[in-house]
């Protein structure tokens, strides 16, 4: 019975939160608890089935050349530190690995001149905000190993000139993912050196990014050659050079800052000082999975096939990290900085290039995710083309088009942005997230405990094949829903007009069963009828 009523709060609080007008259908919610049969036994990695996790913090996984202190003593060698979360009492040791990556805009959260805090344009900016430890410790709960790293900072977002800007940004972003694949690179040796001292599976790594960190684990998916960003769209990434007039150079060049995996030195000209130190040469710095939380590609035409698939959450209304194509705006100051592409077009490229096949001809029976066309039917009005769905894009609806980033919270009243202040407003989101996710990388990463929960459909089906009927309809109170005596219904969903499960039934197996109106109110709502050989959706009329 706990269960149930734990699985019914996740639902009732995110379903309520991401619409605008939620409060009112509250009441309506507690009926899906009436309507659920039953609740299916947790599954590792669908479900978070260990009630504690142990944390190994400060992990250094590698030594990288700062360019925060440039000025006074140039590329000096800082540390990068991960704090590794691991099931309690988990006796598996061949685990999926979640690298982690924080929001922050690649500024530091202290100032390195007096190490006084300050938000570095965004609601957090560690491996230790909030949000991050709360995904990461549901993740080790769920049965992953997951590390939350840092990764080098420093850029000039208010130059005046907007070449600078961008200049400092796509470096900064180079060495982000840099350091995303020396962390890669890390486990990797510790596996084949270190008697897979953390227990993992090698071949099942996700990259996982939040606000800045969406930035990297995007483009480590595709910047896999050094020539893609001298060739990239407009010549975005070339500057005029600094003293032969008419000639442009790259903003990033492999011999001064090393190649796109961090494996080779780079060194400045006329400078002993390097951008780059390699780490863990010898090993792979490959990864299977990317998760993008608000983050950006560069620059779309890299996007090829056969690159890693990716699962984006995004708000179409984002003003700083455009979820279908603009520019990348510095929080706080509003300056321009470079055009981008961002969750929606990336992710149709996916589907398009085929990277994301995993997801094809699987029903997800996501308690939290209905329909996607009514999820991008019902967006807020934006520039942007929202009515094409992507198999791996969640998008977060909200109201006030300043909260980019719904999941993260902050304990201060002092941070920008509209950051949320109540970590329960939070909490729905990541729900989310986590519900959307879980049954995605099962079926990317081969997960064998979970695959087998997860229901495939092939075809989607007709009323007729499955003679399927609905007596009365409309109805004041109860429809009664049969089918052929051969055709066994799994599951319904009851869908209200926005998009939100309003009910749902488990475990049906029979093929004949009833959906009680309850609370809900008069009107039109699609019901989702789920079979082993597929599955179809008609319209249910409560008068």
């Amino acid at each position: 019975m706990g269960k149930s009523r734990n699985s019914f709060r996740t639902f009732a609080m995110v379903t309520s939160t991401i619409y605008p007008f939620y409060m009112k259908l509250f009441s309506t919610l507690l009926f899906a608890l009436a309507l659920t049969l039953s609740v299916n036994a947790q599954t590792r990695y669908l479900d978070q089935v260990f009630s504690d996790v142990t944390v190994d913090t400060s992990v250094v996984y590698g030594v990288n050349a700062t360019v925060l202190f440039f000025q006074v003593f140039g590329a000096i060698q800082e540390p990068q530190f991960m704090d590794v979360y691991r099931p309690s009492g988990d006796t598996a040791s061949s685990r999926p690995l979640v690298l982690f990556f924080h929001t922050g805009n690649f500024l530091p959260f202290n100032n390195p001149s007096t190490g006084a805090p300050f938000f570095a344009g965004s609601c957090g900016g560690t491996r230790r905000d909030s949000s991050v430890v709360e995904m990461c410790t549901r993740l080790a709960k769920m049965g992953y190993v997951v590390a939350s790293c840092t990764y080098r900072k420093g850029w000039d977002p208010t130059a005046t000139d907007e070449l600078v800007r961008r200049d400092g940004l796509i470096n900064a972003a180079y060495r982000g993912v840099q350091d995303a694949r020396m962390a890669v690179r890390y486990f990797r040796k510790s596996f084949s050196e270190s008697s897979n001292a953390w227990g993992i599976d090698t071949s099942k790594i996700v990259l996982w990014g939040q606000g800045t960190g969406g930035y990297i684990s995007l483009n480590a998916t595709s910047l896999d050659a050094y020539i893609k960003i001298p060739t990239a769209s407009n010549n975005k990434f070339m500057k005029p050079h600094p003293t032969e007039p008419g000639v442009f150079i790259p903003m990033v060049i492999e011999a001064v800052n090393g190649n796109i995996d961090g494996t080779s030195f780079g060194v400045l000209p006329g400078n002993t000082d390097t951008l780059n130190y390699p780490q863990h040469v010898g090993y792979s710095s490959n990864f299977k999975l990317a998760v993008n939380m608000a983050g950006a590609m560069a620059d779309s035409s890299w996007v090829d096939p056969g690159q890693p698939a990716i699962i984006s959450f995004h708000t179409p209304t984002d003003i700083f990290a455009p979820y279908d194509q603009g520019i990348v705006v510095v929080p706080g100051v509003n300056f321009n900085v470079v055009e981008v592409q961002g969750s929606h077009i990336v992710g149709g490229m996916a589907d398009n290039f085929n990277n994301n096949n995993a997801f094809n001809g699987v029903t997800f029976l996501d308690p939290l995710y209905t329909n996607k066309d009514f999820a991008y039917a019902n967006s807020p009005t934006t520039p942007v083309d929202v009515t094409a769905p992507r198999s791996g894009l969640y998008p977060f609806l909200v109201s006030n088009p300043a909260n980019t980033a719904p999941w993260e919270w902050t304990f201060t009243t002092a941070g920008p942005l509209n950051c949320n202040t109540d970590k329960s407003i939070a909490l729905p989101y990541i729900d989310t997230i986590m519900t959307f996710y879980a049954p995605r990388a099962c079926l990317v990463l081969e997960l064998s405990d979970c695959v087998t929960k997860i229901v495939s459909s092939k075809d989607l089906l007709n009323a007729d094949q499955v003679g399927l009927q609905l007596m009365p309809n409309p109805a004041s109170d109860m429809v009664r829903v049969t089918t052929n005596a051969t055709e066994t219904m799994r599951h319904i969903r009851l869908i209200d007009m926005q998009g939100r499960v309003v009910a749902s039934q488990v475990d049906i197996n029979s093929s004949d069963t009833r959906i009680m109106r309850g609370d809900l109110p008069a009107g039109k709502y699609l019901a989702q009828v789920f079979f082993d050989k597929g599955h179809l959706t008609v319209q249910v009329i409560f008068e």
